[in-house]
């Protein structure tokens, strides 16, 4: 029975320090990061910043008339209405009465509703004369309307 405490004869091979195995029941040391407080932590951001988005939009002065879109191919022969600072309306070169705006559109276009027509307007002209002009238009039957800037390009 004394040998048992003697020079190793009948230890496990995984006895450490006091005569106490390292079993299955001891703790591991983990050297990992638990990211899921973080992943929590972005989703709250992400739905905060989803939320003030749009808030964040305000109302700024625009000045309209300058644009920095890619120019369009223009037809051979484009139909041009142009609002004048006076408020006056001229189809091509020519000044005509609103009232007439209709006539003389379907003898520049030969009939047809579906040409592109090409509204320019001066700054001083107000968006909601712009926008009387736009609602003769589309009361016409002209349907597609490009608005003509300068090119805000550099």
């Amino acid at each position: 029975m004394g040998a048992r405490l003697g020079t190793g004869a009948g230890t496990r091979s995984g006895a450490g320090f006091g005569g106490r195995s390292r079993g299955d029941d001891d703790l591991v040391e983990a050297h990992e990061i638990n990211v899921t407080p973080f992943i929590d932590v972005m989703l709250v951001l992400l739905i905060i910043f989803m939320v003030a988005a749009p808030l964040a939009t305000v109302d700024l002065g625009v000045d309209l008339p300058a644009s920095a879109a890619e120019p369009q191919p223009r037809p051979d022969k484009p139909v041009f209405v142009t609002v004048k600072p006076d408020l006056s309306i001229a189809v091509g070169e020519d000044l005509i009465a609103r009232d007439a705006l209709t006539g003389t559109l379907d003898t520049a276009t030969k009939g047809q509703k579906d040409e592109r027509i090409f509204l320019r307007a001066d700054k001083a002209v107000s968006y909601g004369d712009l926008m009387e002009v736009m609602n003769l238009l589309r009361n016409a039957g002209y349907l597609k309307i490009a608005l003509v800037g300068l090119d805000g390009r550099s």
